[in-house]
């Protein structure tokens, strides 16, 4: 075979689009890994910081990120092993973000959080000063950023909070559990005793008359004696 026969054999190079394909292919992926990492590591209690929204999203935002990120991160798109967790970190957040009391409860903490940053200020500012004033520029760290970071501890101290109030719940529920069940307890011991007491009844009818016979005849007995 000749030299040219050989070179003809070969494959021929790929196309430069379908390198440029290949390429962004595995940028793509890579990408979803990336987020996948970034939700995991987002913040639990902040459904916000899970959809990388902002506190002033639509309801239109929240459905359109939702939906971008439900799809981007899938765990039939992307090979994580942690993307089917990722998938239902997104969805949960999305429930509670749409849910009208969850949401007005959590936008209540973070605004607590922004009187916070803005009284700690020098000097302090209203709670009615906006995110675009000049005062807020130039802060370090960035007064968004200080917003999000007061808002994480409040949102702890709120969820220690309940915890523990379901952990004192769960222990007087525990504690009316068993006084019902000792009172049940009870109930059914004073049952059993007036059940045998019944049944024993007769018997110590019995012993009883056969007791008084005996004392008759004893005292029969001295009086002949006598």
């Amino acid at each position: 075979m000749s030299s040219n026969e050989a070179s003809s054999s070969k494959a021929p190079p790929p196309a430069a689009d379908d390198v440029e394909k290949l390429l962004s292919r595995e940028a793509t992926a890579f990408q979803r890994e990336v987020e996948v990492e970034r939700i995991l590591k987002a913040f639990k209690l902040n459904p916000y910081d899970i959809l990388d929204l902002d506190e002033t999203a639509t309801a239109d935002d929240i459905k359109k990120k939702y939906r971008q990120l439900s799809l981007f991160i899938h765990p039939d798109k992307t090979s994580h092993a942690r993307a089917p967790e990722a998938f239902d970190i997104v969805k949960k957040a999305e429930s509670e973000v749409t849910d009208k009391a969850k949401r007005e409860e959590l936008d209540a903490i973070i605004k607590q959080a922004r009187t916070l940053v803005l009284k700690r200020l020098t000097p302090p500012l209203p709670a009615s000063t906006p995110d675009n004033d000049p005062a807020l520029r130039g802060l370090v760290p960035p007064f968004k950023v200080q917003v999000r970071a007061q808002s994480r501890e409040l949102l702890i101290e709120e969820e220690v909070r309940r915890r523990k109030a379901i952990k004192m719940n769960l222990a007087n529920e525990g504690l009316e559990a068993r006084k019902k069940d000792e009172e049940i307890a009870s109930k059914k011991r004073k049952v059993e005793e007036d059940k045998h007491w019944e049944e024993g009844r007769e018997q110590r009818v019995d012993s009883w008359r056969d007791f008084a016979k005996g004392k008759k005849k004893k005292k029969a007995k001295i009086a002949i004696l006598g």
